[in-house]
């Protein structure tokens, strides 16, 4: 989120239209999304450049104050590279040229030979062991395991320690390249005890790439391992590209100069690149120290009615601090100075929070976590008129994947202090086990819920929303449920399933749709009956899902129609209780009841199993802000 602070003046809209005073600084902060686009002196702030006068599309979230500063970082990354190589091929060039006949460049051969007479047949095995560790296929190897672990394993990925091992083991390669081919160096004049590839003896690719993936490692162990024996780890890390330069040395691979050379392009390669991505340095990812005074002179200039009180509801185990940073500047950007970030816990997800906050006069809640977080906050919320803005940072992210959100924090934080508020339905659900509470996206019984108590959070951590996928295959083993359905005081329905699913929304990830019809704002809830017989019966519900998709809900498959008495019903492609694999169903009030206890699950939190759920819908019960487009 770098930004360079200098002369370079920007001008950013309000969100009526007119342009705020320059702040004299490049890290302005941009409009929001109601004005017209301003006009630029020829940089927007951002790396956007373009004709003076010419009109710049206004971007959510978007300000040098938030930038990512990848390019620039990226920019001084090459031109250190350039740098890098010159110094270590100039080295090269000098020892092979005017200074081979000075010591300690003479003394090289004789070093060479002095290894190669002490070698026997326990150290040709430990340079052999030692040698490995800087092969080409061992180096990349482990570079692409270890940049999995460090996205998949941590519950908040490291993607800048990450790109920080990929980066650094990609640039000492390709300096290597330039070098080999700037410097011609013949092998030592001894005998070898490996295949001499076609390149320069200067300088050692085994070494520096070595030094770049062991101590880059070593870097990360440092900064990230906070458990006693992370020093110790650390220099053992350390001494492997020792190890492997000495084994090349011991295997008449190199010359001394050369290895030294190779931790030398190994070394600067990570130091150039640490110092661009690493969280705490200069280069990316850090706003310049001025940008909170960026965002406010921007928002101070900017007309605007009289701010709203706000508190933030934040789940930290989704939300890292340099998230939680980029809010709190587009809250000041947009005029929310000092704002109350309050994080939820194990014991209480959201709900007491939020209802502290409505005590305590909050008049905007924005809440930034899962769908259990959204979930626990809008039952708070519910009947209060209090307008909500979703900032999704779970798994999942079932409501504002539903009404098209940004699902970049930043962005969708900015989307929705910009937005409009609309009136969202919400269901209220309870059964045997557990109070009434309200959901926004859907609850079921069956295989969903099979699935969600199966997958456990270290999973979904590291594989997202596809470890549900894995868990419900496990699932399918499971015998089909019994139920009785009860829709709008209407007759009882008499049902086999694999798994029932009460709707307020009609989408899920990956752009499925198991329940097609329903909508978050047409006063009703969906019921979505599931029952299909092997393979060919999972065949034609996916056939019938997609059919309801593409059609619509104007379609035949998905028409809504009263069917009288006040009860509404749904028309599928399999119509009610004709043995087809899926069964749709609207409603006001459902009360389904099960032969044995089911696993029951609420907006992705499994509730334990029980043989009751009733549910119905509380329409307009949310207030949510959204972009003027959803409307």
């Amino acid at each position: 989120m770098a930004a360079d602070s200098g002369t370079t003046t920007t001008t950013a809209t309000g969100g009526n239209g007119r342009p705020a005073a320059p702040t004299g600084n490049d890290g302005a902060a941009e409009a929001g999304r109601n004005g017209p686009p301003a006009e630029t002196d020829g940089n927007d702030g951002a790396g956007r450049s373009g004709r003076r006068g010419a009109p710049v599309p206004p971007r959510p979230g978007h300000s040098p104050a938030l930038s990512t500063g990848v390019p620039r970082a990226a920019a001084r990354i090459g031109a250190f590279a350039v740098c890098q190589a010159a110094v270590i091929a100039g080295f090269g060039l000098l020892i092979t040229g005017p200074a081979r006949e000075f010591w300690p460049m003479t003394a090289e051969d004789t070093a060479v030979e002095a290894l190669e007479d002490a070698r026997t047949a326990t150290l040709d095995t430990a340079s052999t062991i030692a040698s490995a560790l800087g092969d080409t296929a061992t180096v990349v190897g482990l570079t692409l395991l270890a940049c999995l672990a460090l996205v998949l394993v941590p519950r908040l990925p490291r993607w800048r320690e990450a790109v920080f091992l990929a980066v650094g083991v990609s640039l000492q390669s390709v300096i290597f390249v330039l070098i080999t081919a700037s410097v011609d160096r013949t092998r030592p004049d001894v005998e070898r005890m490996d295949d001499s590839p076609p390149t320069s003896s200067y300088t050692s690719g085994h070494t520096g790439a070595a030094t770049a993936l062991y101590a880059g490692l070593a870097v990360v162990v440092l900064s990230r391992v906070r458990a006693p024996w992370r020093k110790p780890l650390a220099a053992l890390l350390l001494l492997l590209p020792l190890l492997v330069g000495l084994a090349r040395l011991y295997r008449g691979m190199h010359h001394p100069t050369d290895v030294a050379g190779g931790l030398a392009n190994g070394a600067l390669s990570l130091l150039v690149v640490g110092r661009a991505v690493l969280p705490g340095h200069s280069w990316v990812g850090r706003p310049p120290a001025d940008a909170m005074g960026i965002a406010v002179a921007a928002a101070e200039e900017r007309p605007a009615p009289a701010r709203k009180q706000v508190t933030v509801i934040v789940n930290p185990t989704v939300t890292d601090e340099a998230t939680q940073e980029q809010l709190r500047l587009v809250l000041a950007q947009h005029g929310y100075r000092d704002t109350p970030f309050v994080a939820t816990t194990a014991e209480d997800t959201g709900g007491g929070q939020t209802a502290g906050a409505l005590r305590a006069g909050t008049e905007l809640i924005v809440v930034c976590g899962g769908d259990g977080t959204v979930r626990a906050v809008a039952d708070a919320l519910a009947g209060t008129g209090v307008p909500l803005v979703l900032v999704p940072s779970g798994t999942g992210n079932l409501l504002a994947r539903h009404l098209h959100l940004p699902l970049r924090p930043a962005e969708a934080l900015a989307a929705g202090l910009t937005g409009e508020p609309r009136a969202l339905d919400l269901g209220r659900i309870e059964g045997d086990g557990f109070p009434a509470v309200h959901f926004t996206a859907m609850a079921g019984a069956g295989l969903d819920a099979t699935m969600l108590e199966e997958t456990s959070d270290r999973a979904k951590s590291v594989l997202g929303w596809p470890a549900y996928v894995l868990a419900g295959a496990k699932g399918l083993r499971t015998p089909r449920m019994r139920l009785t359905v009860r829709l709008d005081g209407g007759p009882e329905l008499r049902r086999t399933a694999r798994m029932v699913l009460l709707a307020n929304i009609g989408t899920v990830q990956a752009g499925a749709a198991p329940v097609p019809a329903a909508k978050p704002d047409d006063g009703l809830l969906d019921l979505a009956v599931f029952d299909p017989r092997g393979a060919g019966g999972w065949l034609r519900a996916a056939g019938v899902l997609l059919r309801a998709k593409r059609r619509g809900t104007g379609g035949p498959d998905t028409s809504r129609r009263d069917t009288g008495g006040g009860r509404t019903s749904t028309l599928s492609r399999s119509a009610p209780g004709d043995g087809g694999p899926v069964e749709f169903h609207t409603f006001r009030r459902a009360e389904l009841a099960f032969a044995r206890p089911q696993s029951r699950e609420i907006d992705g939190d499994p509730v334990g199993p029980g043989l009751r759920l009733t549910a119905e819908v509380r329409p307009g019960a949310l207030t949510v802000m959204l972009p003027a487009r959803e409307r």
